[in-house]
């Protein structure tokens, strides 16, 4: 129970940090149009990707687990991140904007709580 606790505070910590902190400029083009927001998306997610990679590297029973788990973040963070600017940007008086932000946020953590779902399971 302990362990699972500190995990909890550990991806909340590291989704944090992935999603504001170290989001820069170039990070927040996965807004744009075109083929101008694969780059910027691609780092975004790669952040995300190395924040699962290291706490994988403390509490995954394996290397190659922990590289898996970092892929498969890296993999959903970027889909998640995508579906919401396809669903359409909204202006932050309209509710929609608020309903897409917080079922995007739940998107991620529901993610992380399978990665740490596999993470005891394999304890």
């Amino acid at each position: 129970m302990k362990l699972l606790f500190l995990l909890l505070v550990i991806y909340q910590l590291k989704h944090f940090l992935c999603d504001f902190p170290l989001q820069t400029q170039y990070m927040l083009g996965k807004f744009k149009g075109g083929d101008e927001w694969k780059g910027p998306l691609t780092a975004h997610a790669a952040v995300h990707g190395a924040g699962t990679l290291l706490v994988g590297l403390c509490f995954a029973p394996a290397y190659g687990i922990a590289i898996l788990l970092a892929l498969c973040d890296f993999a959903a963070h970027f889909t998640i991140d995508r579906l919401k600017v396809l669903k359409g940007s909204y202006p932050m008086a309209d509710k929609r904007f608020w309903w897409a932000l917080g079922a995007d946020q739940m998107a991620h953590h529901f993610t992380h709580y399978s990665i740490i779902a596999i993470l005891l399971y394999l304890r």
